[in-house]
């Protein structure tokens, strides 16, 4: 059984190549779109697509995917190691990097965490859906930073209640296009899949409710550095709400950000990390916390903005 999508080329995809630009469609990696394209199953504007061919604004995809349908098994594979930053009896603490799936899901063939944390040695909770037993909350595959991944039952059931009860401190660092104003602010604007775009999310009327904080921390000419949290955890928040500002998050195609900055920048995704993150601890409530840097390719862009400023 296959899944065939067709998806249309935005327009921050233009002139990008085909394992690239479909890489940021679907969540997939360049290997996998690669493996696509040889066995003939993406086509584009209705002819076969080799991976170097280029896209262009408003041509059609279409892909097909294998079995979508069959539960992806957890691989263990080489991974976090100096990336499981805590590690006890109910939880573990993971440093995720960019291009690393939360768990197993259709299409994906890339690192996942919990393949990595199989492959260290690190049993999981068999709490929640099959392919991703202990996951109580997901990064996308181009954010990086923190996510807990439960361990025991208690842990799971805990976290779960934590996030439920919004006692989870989440903050993000974004680098976002422009100078939002004001500086410091709060988004308060549903969300909900894109009505013809189906891979993507948007500000939409009935859409579930999601709230973002925001407060500029340094701005450079072009781009605002952010602190974020969160509300509430919906996919893509973050980066639909900066998009619906007009200041989509630096790198981001895939919501409108400039292809010739991202470039500039060096950066092949979202400037995005998941920075802080702190909760109760599941065996005695005390307030435990924990924070990651800025990546290489985060801080490169950074250093670039700064050099330039």
């Amino acid at each position: 059984m296959s899944d065939v999508r067709t998806l249309p080329v935005p327009e921050g995809l233009e002139g990008m190549r085909v394992d690239a630009g479909l890489a940021r469609l679907l969540g997939l990696s360049r290997t996998a779109v690669a493996g696509l394209t040889e066995a003939g199953a993406v086509r584009l504007d209705g002819s076969p697509a080799g991976k170097s061919d280029r896209l262009a604004a408003g041509s059609w995809l279409e892909v097909t995917l294998p079995d979508p349908q069959r539960p992806a098994a957890v691989r263990a594979e080489p991974v976090i190691g100096p990336h499981v930053l805590h590690d006890d009896a109910d939880l573990v603490v993971v440093d995720k990097p960019v291009g690393v799936a939360a768990h197993p899901s259709p299409g994906w063939t890339g690192p996942t965490v919990l393949g990595g944390l199989a492959a260290a040695g690190i049993q999981v909770a068999t709490s929640g859906p099959a392919e991703r037993h202990g996951v109580v909350h997901r990064l996308d595959v181009g954010t990086s930073g923190l996510m807990a991944v439960a361990k025991s039952q208690r842990g799971y059931a805990a976290l779960k209640r934590a996030f439920r009860d919004r006692t989870v401190a989440k903050h993000y660092r974004a680098l976002v296009q422009g100078h939002p104003d004001p500086t410091r602010g709060t988004i308060d604007a549903p969300i909900d899949r894109h009505p013809t775009h189906d891979w993507r999310f948007a500000v939409m009327v009935g859409g579930k409710p999601s709230v973002t904080h925001y407060e500029v921390i340094e701005a450079f000419p072009a781009a605002s550095l952010c602190d974020v949290t969160l509300e509430t955890g919906r996919t893509h928040q973050i980066r639909v709400h900066f998009a619906a500002l007009r200041h989509p998050c630096c790198g981001d195609l895939t919501y409108g950000a400039d292809p010739v900055l991202a470039q500039r920048l060096g950066l092949d995704r979202q400037w995005l990390h998941a920075a802080r993150l702190g909760f109760p601890h599941p065996a005695d409530d005390r307030w435990v916390e924990f924070t990651s840097p800025d990546p290489d390719d985060l801080r490169h862009a950074l250093d670039v903005l700064a050099a330039q400023a």
